[in-house]
């Protein structure tokens, strides 16, 4: 998945979605995302002593965190409020709001621990090398397989597809991850999700960092 490349397209509609927040501060739009992220993923881990129901939520609270994560910069470029500390404010915010969501899944215990740790890595790193290339002079670097609009959209879709109309499942509570089988190792969708996290989040590190390598004057 690679949202980024219909930024152009989608920016009329979010402009019309910004209308009513433009009385706002885009520094409250970014801390209303960590807000719904967080929600997100408090709920997530209740799953663990609750139900998997919760998954429906969880997904819709996401798709709002990315809404308003999206609303920030465009209010802020609109009103002409942008400043390099909202920009500081919103990079902060946007890790802590990964790091919150992926910890969230990873208690549900609907993730094998492992994976999430792995998938918390990379794509931290895919992040830092985007905002790395900015401190160095060449702009911020939003391309690759794991921008943030495509991992919000994968943990989205993940925790939807956890939610099952057929519940109670037969394996629960003992195996919540019994649901793919792969060499006598067992899976849920969103293992999945933090397996993609891992495989695209390494390869959008390394092309952003041969990007920016290849960029700088050589010494």
């Amino acid at each position: 998945m690679v949202l980024e490349g219909y930024r152009d397209r989608v920016r009329p509609y979010v402009r019309r979605l910004a209308r009513p927040f433009l009385g706002w501060a885009p520094s409250r739009l970014s801390w209303a995302a960590l807000g719904l992220a967080a929600a997100a993923a408090a709920t997530a881990a209740a799953v663990r002593w609750t139900t998997p129901l919760l998954f429906l939520p969880v997904s819709a609270l996401i798709v709002l965190a990315g809404v308003f994560d999206v609303l920030d910069g465009e209010v802020a470029r609109t009103t002409g409020r942008a400043s390099a500390r909202g920009d500081l404010l919103d990079h902060v915010l946007d890790r802590y709001a990964d790091v919150i969501l992926v910890l969230g899944f990873a208690v549900s215990g609907y993730a094998q621990p492992l994976v999430a740790l792995l998938a918390l890595v990379s794509l931290l790193l895919a992040s830092y090398m985007g905002t790395q290339a900015q401190a160095l002079g060449q702009g911020r670097l939003y391309a690759g397989l794991l921008a943030r609009a495509d991992r919000l959209v994968v943990l989205a879709l993940a925790a939807f597809l956890e939610f099952d109309w057929s519940l109670p499942w037969p394996w629960m509570p003992n195996a919540p991850w019994s649901r793919f089988h792969v060499g006598g190792l067992a899976f849920t969708v969103i293992d999945v999700a933090f397996v993609y996290f891992v495989i695209a989040g390494q390869w959008t590190a390394v092309a952003r960092a041969r990007r920016t390598y290849r960029a700088l004057a050589p010494p």
